[in-house]
C-alpha cells in the first residue's frame, strides 16, 4: 500500500464493513483478457463472500474457466472540498479489496443456506416466503475465498 498509514488495520472495522455494505464490486478477467468489473449484492460470512447470480452470463463464465477474482466495497463518508489549489481536494472514505479464488457452490444444502442469508442481510424485517425449488436449480451462487485482503481509509 502506498499510504501505509491510512491501511485498516482492526479487523472488526474490516468485517463490519463488509457485513454492512449493500453493494459490492466483483471483478473477473474475460476471454479476452479484458478485466470485467460488475456491482453484485453480496454475503460476507465465515470468512468468505458469497453471491448470487444466473447460472449464464460473463462472470460465471469467467469463474468457470478460473479467472482469478477481486471484489470490492467501499464507504463514501463526506468530499472535503479544496480551499486553496483544487488539488486540495479529498474524499474521506473507507474500502476494502480482496483478491482472490471463486468457486460455483453445488451443494444444494450451501446455496439454500446462502440465499437464505442474502434475504436475510437485505430484507432483515421478513416477510418473503421461502425459496422455490425452481429458483434453487436456476440460480448460481458463487464462493470467494479470500487470498489477500486489505483495508484502506481516509478520516481526515
Amino acid at each position: 500500500m502506498r499510504r501505509p498509514e491510512r491501511e485498516i488495520k482492526n479487523q472488526e472495522t474490516i468485517k463490519s464493513l463488509l457485513d454492512q455494505s449493500h453493494v459490492g464490486r466483483l471483478a473477473t478477467v474475460n476471454r479476452k483478457g479484458y478485466p470485467v468489473i460488475k456491482p453484485v449484492n453480496y454475503l460476507y460470512w465465515d470468512g468468505k463472500i458469497y453471491l448470487h447470480s444466473s447460472r449464464k452470463g460473463e462472470k460465471i463464465s469467467d469463474i468457470r474457466r478460473g479467472s482469478p477474482v477481486c471484489f470490492e466495497v467501499d464507504q463514501p463518508i463526506a468530499y472535503v472540498p479544496a480551499r486553496g489549489p483544487a488539488c486540495k481536494a479529498s474524499f474521506y472514505y473507507r474500502s476494502i479489496l480482496v483478491k482472490g479464488e471463486a468457486i460455483l457452490v453445488n451443494s444444494r444444502k450451501k446455496k439454500l443456506e446462502i440465499l437464505e442469508g442474502l434475504m436475510e442481510k437485505y430484507q432483515p424485517e421478513g416477510g418473503y416466503g421461502g425459496i422455490a425449488e425452481e429458483i434453487l436449480q436456476k440460480t448460481a451462487v458463487v464462493e470467494i475465498s479470500v487470498k489477500e485482503l486489505t483495508g484502506k481509509e481516509n478520516l481526515g
